[in-house]
């Protein structure tokens, strides 16, 4: 493809020269491009791209992206107000444009994001529509499934996915990073979701106005005639709300009045659990496999958007979320040969503990042990609030270690012992966490382990395991029962 193409969207400065430089790729890696590749530049958060530039030349880059002065260079060098908007942009130029080519379906919020993706593919498939996701658990595409590093892909990997699809629709988790790093730009959303807002990122954000600000500039994304499916349960949401009907946007809502588009009536948590819903009048049972009312709100904004997508009977959108049996990491449930239940869930918001914690008050645990832990170089403010909630909601508290993301161990734990002095026990240790808590627990007790979900260890602790649910298999295996520790 000619740069002057791939500039269209980029900058109004083109050289007549650009008219002819054929670009056959495009990278961000100055050891990895090749001959007649087009180099971008980014300014990372510990390395810069424009100190490899030389290095790029060298190894046969034949024109270069950047956001800094450069001068004296070998190839055109064009210089960009954000390398990473414009990476954004160059990368959908070159794949074709492929958002245009789907149905996209752009899901932003704290939590929540994750299992109403899923359940929302599990409809569709259902369905007979195939879909592509991205998210925070992994990729799928074209049925292959992929592991995921962050939540939303970096630009240049996300349009190359999206023209690989062959799929209907596009299911994709975004995130206020990939927000505010440009890697949806140039994605035009045909549905854009909004859950909830949560404390959380505070370490990246300057306040919740901010964060709000971001999450809500995926709206400004919507194709034309594309629709927002806002849940209006939270304040957040109201707000967003009153924001958009400034503009000639379609908006559909999961509220608590009749003129919602979506209400959730009695909630009902059982064996099966189950909410009344309505569509106006119109009432009808839905029931999940999954515990909490935090997944009838899930379901429920999946359930929104698949009638708005054009899903006629609510019969066949019901009995698919019937069927849908969770997500790895997303309130995994495993049993105790003892009768207790564990539980490993990715929550690490206060409002996400309460969810996680209320549901197994509200299916009669005896006791609570709550093992949870905070990663470093992470958002501080929140910390004391998740503590005082698990508190007050759980019958023993355990803080452990999460990521420690090169904070030294022993400031970790020392933070750990400060937050924890007054009620709890603290074990570094995460696999000797929840040891202990397995070694203890009764018939009737629930060990809710929350923080890290289907994520793998980043350091090494004293049981060789990679993940909580590993470290549950372990300790059961390790043990001479007449149970077996079952995933429900």
């Amino acid at each position: 493809m000619k740069l002057h193409t791939l500039l269209e969207n980029v900058t109004n400065t083109m050289n007549e020269s650009f008219r002819h430089i054929e670009i056959e790729g495009i990278s961000t890696n100055s050891a990895s491009v090749r001959a007649n590749e087009l180099f971008v530049a980014i300014p990372g958060y510990t390395v810069d791209g424009h100190e490899f530039i030389r290095d790029a030349i060298k190894n046969g880059t034949i024109a270069i992206v950047g956001e800094k002065d450069m001068e004296d260079l070998a190839v055109p060098y064009i210089k960009v107000a954000s390398s990473r908007k414009a990476l954004a942009e160059i990368a959908s130029q070159f794949y074709g444009n492929p958002s245009r080519k789907h149905t996209i379906i752009g899901i932003t919020g704290t939590n929540g994001k994750t299992t109403t993706a899923f359940m929302l593919k599990h409809i569709l498939e259902s369905n007979n529509l195939t879909c592509s996701l991205f998210g925070s658990v992994m990729n799928i595409v074209n049925g292959q499934i992929s592991p995921s590093v962050n939540t939303t892909l970096d630009a240049l990997e996300l349009q190359r996915q999206l023209s690989l699809s062959h799929d209907d629709i596009i299911i994709m988790e975004v995130s206020s990073h990939g927000l505010t790093q440009y890697r949806v730009q140039g994605i035009e959303f045909d549905y854009c979701l909004f859950t909830n807002l949560d404390q959380d990122h505070l370490d990246y954000h300057r306040h919740m106005d901010e964060y709000f600000a971001v999450k809500a500039r995926l709206f400004d994304q919507l194709k034309p005639g594309g629709k927002a499916i806002i849940n209006v349960y939270n304040s957040w949401g109201k707000k967003l709300y009153n924001q958009l009907q400034q503009k000639s946007i379609d908006i559909f809502t999961l509220g608590d009045e009749e003129h919602h588009d979506l209400r959730i009536g009695k909630y009902i948590p059982s064996v099966v659990n189950s909410a009344e819903i309505y569509e106006g009048k119109i009432g009808a049972k839905l029931n999940l496999l999954l515990l909490g009312k935090h997944n009838i709100f899930n379901a429920s904004m999946a359930y929104l958007t698949a009638r708005k997508l054009g899903i006629k009977k609510n019969t066949s959108i019901l009995q698919a979320l019937e069927t849908f049996h969770g997500v790895p990491g997303r309130f995994e449930l495993f049993h105790h040969p003892k009768g207790a239940v564990f539980v490993v869930d990715y929550a690490h918001t206060a409002n996400a503990l309460i969810n996680c914690l209320q549901t197994a008050r509200e299916y009669g645990a005896n006791r609570i042990f709550h093992i949870f832990g905070f990663r470093g170089n992470r958002d501080k403010k929140k910390r004391k609030e998740m503590v005082r909630v698990s508190h007050k909601i759980s019958d023993l508290t355990i803080l452990t270690l999460d990521d420690l993301n090169d904070v030294p161990i022993q400031e970790m734990e020392r933070d750990l012992y400060v937050l924890n002095q007054q009620y709890g026990m603290v074990i570094p240790d995460r696999t000797l966490a929840i040891k202990h808590a397995w070694e203890q627990v009764q018939e009737g007790d629930w060990v809710m382990i929350t923080g890290k979900g289907s994520e793998t260890y980043q350091q090494p602790f004293q049981i060789p395991t990679n993940s909580d649910k590993e470290t549950l298999l372990y300790l059961n295996e390790s043990r001479t029962t007449s149970k077996t520790l079952t995933v429900l």
